[in-house]
């Protein structure tokens, strides 16, 4: 009943963001950060300003980075993704909002500029001094040929991924369009998203009140599923591809 609803909601709809946590990367095999046994469980949180001010504190960020990458860099996107690379080649897709820094959606083949990635990616390395940035690949060979906190080569600014670190701002620029992208849909699909971290799970609230339906799509519960307009249980990576499937093709 619920898949059949949004398959007609998916029809109907012409300006579509989607909003993905990290349930939809789990089953491509990225480790979940936030669950009891996830990587923030078994490893030392190192904050944003902890790795400004403390050259013991960075070294051990490169380490965690260093032993988190080959299973970032091995994963591919899944049956989930390509729902929302689906929706995209119908025309429908307005923007992808993601909380998901292993950049798998632009693997999907989403174009990158459809991607809002409100926490960064962990695909590069950036300069906090001049900007200029490097693939983790690179930044990776570096620590392990022995720069435990690699610098800047232009600058000599302090290297770090690309993602948003505890006590880090924003993107500013990322959260505006995401912002803009959830007053002008009329669809909103949230997927494997516990709907708890803020500012991000703003974004759903915001297309709510601005007139679109909301659609949740995740295996628990969330803060959210009181204000949505339908909710759908189940492997997003069944699920999803079940809801934006050919049959969602308006004639």
């Amino acid at each position: 009943m619920e898949l059949q609803v949004a398959r007609e909601w998916i029809v109907a709809a012409s300006r579509i963001v989607g909003f993905t946590g990290a349930g939809i990367s789990t089953e491509s095999g990225i480790p979940d950060f936030r669950s009891p046994d996830g990587v923030w469980a078994r490893n030392r949180i190192v904050d944003f300003q902890e790795f400004l001010a403390s050259e013991e504190g960075r070294i051990e960020y490169w380490r965690q980075k260093l032993a988190n990458w080959p299973a970032m860099r091995a994963a591919r996107p899944n049956a989930g993704h390509y729902a929302f690379a689906e929706l995209h080649e119908q025309g429908k897709l307005l923007a992808l909002v993601t909380q998901n820094i292993e950049g798998l959606h632009q693997r999907s083949g989403l174009p990158s500029e459809m991607v809002y990635e409100l926490h960064g990616t962990t695909t590069e390395a950036v300069c906090l001094s001049c900007g200029d940035r490097i693939t983790s690949d690179e930044a990776c060979r570096r620590v392990e040929s022995g720069e435990k906190a690699p610098r800047c080569r232009l600058c000599g600014g302090l290297l770090k991924p690309a993602t948003i670190s505890f006590g880090q701002s924003m993107p500013i620029d990322v959260m505006e369009m995401a912002r803009a992208a959830a007053e002008n849909c009329d669809l909103l699909i949230a997927v494997g998203s516990s709907l708890v971290v803020e500012p991000a799970a703003s974004i759903p609230r915001l297309a709510k009140r601005a007139g679109a339906r909301l659609v949740i799509v995740n295996r628990e519960r969330t803060p959210l599923d009181g204000m949505a307009d339908l909710i759908v249980r189940g492997e997003i990576g069944t699920v999803l591809p079940a809801m934006v499937g050919p049959a969602t093709r308006a004639g």
